[in-house]
């Protein structure tokens, strides 16, 4: 059919990406990742949760016998005591939700309890206001902010953080407007402050780096899975596509088979079948050019961003599976330990080298070479090295401060084979 475009859109609702060249404008490591941080999903950073939980419960505990002690220094324990029924009414709340929903937390769910821990604050700052020295008594609105903990894993980092910076900022205010700061206890207000902003902080710190952490080795396992593919083959995203529109097609024909689908087909059934038609034979043909190291490339988040790959004969198909394994290690390695510098890799394969008498027999040499950027030779870890001796013997030198390095490949030769 002329003037025919590819929909957006196939048969199963399976919407495509446009592609250049067949790069997926989306990774499959990407859309792993993206699926693991959906809402309701924190990559088991649920495991955290419980530990935040239980070090407020800890402190909690430590400052109910702190006002325990106090109690007849206050002028009203009325506010002292709300504040307290209030954070432990929230926090088990709060607590028993988490247990029972799971990781969902809706937001109105997490509005009533920053307002619980606003009341609470609030409260407990009234109470000690008459008594001239926050660092000594405030209790209920320290631990406020370690009731934050609970839900870090759960909600966005500047969500906490602006929470945590009005509680301290509320703390340092009071202690101004009330508090005579003298050497002997101006120590003891500082500390009162800060324990009560920097366990949030803390945490959200530590759910990112988890996070990144659990991401990073995401993308590196489904990119793994590279090596062992042959020499020419589609890609995950490639291939999940394949299985839908080959059930599509399946439908289509067993429709016609049946009569439940006349023929000659209706307009829009046959462009149905053309597009079903043109998006197998784009696969078909992608999957005569793809090597194992263009898909490894594309399909990952993070050296989706950083590797340019220059192989215009398909050569990294005759690499054997430990080499393509070195290979892609060493890559692997070099732009993850550089990610905060921007760095990025060119990987460059062919032309073949001509055989020598040093040459194994039945093989070919394939050079590669590997540019980088913003990698310094004296940074590059020690795994590194091992990796690329893997894909064969190579030699390293320094450019423009950044590290290239040769290696000369001997694979065997796909003629006789």
């Amino acid at each position: 059919m002329t003037g025919w475009s590819t929909p957006e859109e196939n048969t199963l609702g399976v919407i495509f990406s446009r592609r250049n060249r067949g790069v997926p404008r989306a990774s499959v490591a990407a859309a792993a990742v993206r699926q693991a941080n959906a809402r309701w999903s924190s990559l088991g950073t649920g495991y955290l949760g419980v530990g935040a939980a239980a070090l407020c419960a800890v402190e909690a505990v430590y400052g109910l016998a702190s006002f325990a002690t106090h109690l007849t220094a206050y002028p009203s324990l009325i506010p002292a005591i709300a504040a307290w029924v209030v954070f432990i009414a929230a926090f088990a709340a709060m607590s028993m939700s988490l247990a029972t929903r799971g990781e969902r937390l809706p937001g109105w769910a997490f509005g009533l309890y920053y307002l619980a821990l606003a009341v609470v604050a609030a409260l407990d700052l009234v109470a000690i206001w008459p008594l001239g020295d926050v660092g000594a008594y405030a209790t209920a609105s320290v631990t406020a902010g370690f009731g934050l903990l609970i839900v870090a894993v759960h909600r966005p980092a500047r969500e906490l953080a602006i929470g945590t910076t009005v509680l301290v900022a509320a703390l340092v205010t009071t202690i101004i407007l009330t508090t005579e700061m003298t050497p002997e206890i101006a120590p003891e207000q500082v500390l009162i402050a800060v324990l009560a902003g920097f366990p949030a902080f803390l945490a959200v710190s530590i759910v990112r780096n988890f996070r990144t952490m659990v991401q990073l080795e995401l993308d590196r396992v489904l990119v793994q899975s590279t090596v062992s593919a042959p020499r020419f083959a589609v890609g995950m995203l490639a291939s999940e596509e394949l299985a839908r529109l080959d059930l599509a097609a399946e439908e289509l024909l067993d429709s016609v088979a049946s009569g439940r689908t006349a023929l000659p087909l209706r307009p829009k059934t046959a462009s149905t079948a053309a597009s079903l038609a043109t998006e197998l034979r784009l696969h078909l043909i992608e999957g005569r050019r793809e090597t194992w190291l263009y898909h490894a490339v594309s399909e990952s988040e993070l050296l989706g961003r950083a590797v340019t790959l220059v192989d215009p004969s398909s050569l990294a198909g005759l690499l054997t599976p430990a080499q393509r394994d070195g290979l892609l290690s060493a890559v692997w390695v070099i732009v993850a330990d550089h990610k905060k510098t921007g760095a990025t890799a060119t990987i460059t394969l062919g032309p073949v080298l001509p055989r020598t008498a040093a040459s194994p027999a039945r093989s070919i040499a394939i050079p590669i070479a590997i540019s980088t950027t913003s990698v310094a030779r004296n940074r590059v870890d020690s795994s590194t090295w091992a990796a690329l001796g893997r894909v064969g013997a190579y030699t390293h030198s320094v450019k423009d401060s950044s590290l290239r390095v040769k290696i000369e490949c001997h694979v065997p030769n796909p003629a006789d084979q």
